[in-house]
């Protein structure tokens, strides 16, 4: 049996969605657009130091380099290794922690007052910690990724168990569900939507906990090549490299986007 097509007033509501995300879309390049123009535009008339600020054109020359040199995606393959590293540890150990929390009280009750405490304790002290415990190297900058991610993951996703629907426990209790039973089947299912909401927050944190390793100990990688070009004077590098870093950051956080919606529709999670 084919699908019923639309009504016309749900065809003309998708109509005027479309024609509302094109729109967006349309705004956000132009702003780009103006943006990078008149970056360019300051530098090459001298209304701002191109040597400070660079510009546009100045970057994709640096940028040029680094790819003929071979070392573009040396640094962007390093930092890339060590993000998806922590990201999926954090992640990982942080949701482990919260299920250990949701089932003894007793624990959560315990460790709260010692988790918000290291939540808001600024992660850049821990750096010297972690070259003295794990050494100057690639471990010091995951460790680094992953204490920057893993309280807020922890946090969020035991926020979330705590909130599920008391009501349906209590159904499940009453038909005999063990708690391995209610945790599987209604407590984790009911949180998907904060597990992706967490996923979202922790590319930003992971990147965050790369760059911040980096600049202490790397010798590879996009947080060093920003490190090195500030200390040399070379703006270009820098500028070339925070670009390079917000697209990658940029195409992490759609993947973790198509995961979400490959789990909405090709498993039939509806939260």
């Amino acid at each position: 049996m084919s699908e019923r097509s639309p009504s016309p007033q749900r065809a003309a509501y998708l109509r005027a969605q479309r024609r509302r995300r094109r729109l967006v879309l349309a705004l956000q390049i132009l702003l780009l657009a103006v943006f990078l123009g008149l970056w360019e535009l300051s530098a090459r008339l001298g209304w701002v130091d191109a040597f400070i600020v660079s510009s546009p054109s100045r970057v994709v020359h640096t940028l040029m380099g680094l790819q003929n040199s071979g070392e573009l995606w040396l640094h962007i393959g390093t930092s890339c290794l060590e993000v998806m590293v922590g990201f999926v540890l954090g992640t990982l150990f942080g949701t482990l922690i919260a299920i250990g929390l949701w089932w003894s009280e007793l624990l959560s009750r315990v460790l709260d007052p010692y988790l918000v405490v290291l939540n808001a304790l600024p992660k850049t002290a821990l750096g010297p910690v972690f070259i003295v415990w794990i050494g100057a190297g690639t471990e010091s900058i995951i460790a680094m990724t992953i204490a920057i991610s893993i309280f807020v993951t922890i946090l969020n996703m035991h926020v979330g168990f705590l909130s599920t629907d008391r009501e349906k426990i209590r159904l499940m209790q009453t038909l005999g569900a063990t708690r391995h039973q209610i945790l599987w089947r209604l407590v984790i299912p009911a949180n998907y939507a904060t597990l992706f909401n967490t996923l979202r927050v922790n590319v930003g944190l992971s990147w965050v906990g790369v760059i911040m390793g980096e600049f202490l100990v790397s010798k590879a990688g996009l947080g060093y090549l920003i490190v090195y070009g500030s200390q040399v004077f070379n703006m270009d590098l820098v500028m070339a490299t925070v670009l390079v870093l917000a697209v990658a950051a940029v195409v992490m956080y759609q993947l973790v986007l198509w995961l979400e919606k490959f789990f909405k529709n090709r498993l039939g999670v509806t939260q």
